[in-house]
């Protein structure tokens, strides 16, 4: 894909395919479809590109093959339901688009600078099964395809979703040219989460470093932990390529959420994460993530916040 004009706005990948139904459930993923109409009724300049759905050869990079089936056929029905959605052929459709979407996007954001997907990345993704409300790791899925493709040699994933990136940090074990940087308020592991990260907290790995918010923190803590802890990434992994995982889920009417952060804190965070991005010279492509406040659209407010703070600092 040739690069875009600059007057034409970033490319934001959306398809209504994204969408499955899963009936009533925790996680509004419906919320796709509203974060479409909530960037288009800004006015901002903005390039909806609908993507294709991911290969079988960009997802066995990263899942096995008998995940890929379970998910293809939903047989066994454990595996198919591991990431805690009921299987349907439409679901299975809908994971397929939203990853792809984040394969292309990432493209996207090394010839334009920043590019957006209006999924989430599916950070609790392991290779042989599901966790979390995630199906396949578009992110470890996406590093790898542009590896592949001789576009990049090191990535860096920033997850801040309010749950660990328990999926993607697996993921790294065998992967010593990709890197993450997961800042957190709720540790996530065995498909459960943990909300006191003083008492229960991930790791730190070799390429996989683990930085937990502590509970009741505000937004200037919030924003500090940042500062400090994303140089310090981009300095030890050296990336051509940050994936940016922006939660919505830290918000503190969240049901998950143990944090003090309000809309305004959270703009703030998306702003300084793509200033830091634009200062080093790195591409990056972003994602959705988390959100269950019972007023969706409090949650849809974060993630077109994301895009707006992506156009402040890269249009």
């Amino acid at each position: 894909m040739s690069p875009l004009p600059r007057r034409l706005g970033q490319r934001v990948y959306y398809s209504p395919r994204y969408v499955a139904d899963i009936g009533d459930h925790i996680m509004p993923i419906h919320k796709f479809a509203l974060v479409h109409a909530g960037i288009e009724a800004t006015a901002l300049p903005v390039r909806f590109v609908t993507p294709e759905p991911v290969s079988d050869e960009d997802l066995l990079r990263v899942h096995t093959r008998e995940y890929l089936d379970a998910i293809a056929t939903g047989t066994p029905i454990e595996l198919a339901q591991s990431q805690k959605f009921p299987w349907s052929p439409k679901l299975a459709d809908a994971v397929r688009w939203t990853n792809g979407g984040t394969v292309e996007a990432s493209f996207a954001a090394l010839e334009d600078g920043v590019a957006g997907n209006l999924a989430s990345g599916f950070h609790h993704s392991h290779a042989a099964h599901g966790e979390g409300f995630c199906t396949f790791n578009g992110l470890i899925v996406a590093l790898e395809k542009l590896k592949a493709a001789g576009k990049i040699r090191r990535g860096l994933v920033l997850d801040m979703d309010l749950h660990y990136g328990n999926g993607t940090a697996s993921l790294l074990a065998t992967r010593p040219d990709f890197h993450q940087l997961s800042i957190y308020g709720n540790w996530y592991k065995k498909n459960l989460a943990y909300r006191d990260v003083t008492a229960e907290r991930a790791p730190d790995t070799a390429n996989a470093w683990s930085v937990p918010v502590p509970a009741g923190a505000k937004g200037f803590e919030y924003l500090d932990i940042l500062n400090r802890s994303l140089p310090a990434a981009i300095d030890r992994s050296n990336p051509d390529i940050l994936l940016y995982q922006a939660g919505a889920d830290p918000y503190r009417e969240d049901p998950y959420s143990p944090l003090d952060l309000g809309h305004e804190d959270l703009r703030a965070r998306d702003e300084a994460v793509f200033e830091m991005a634009k200062r080093a010279g790195i591409p990056v492509m972003w994602v959705l993530a988390g959100g269950y406040t019972k007023d969706v659209t409090k949650v849809v407010e974060v993630h077109v916040n994301t895009f707006r703070a992506a156009q402040q600092v890269f249009g």
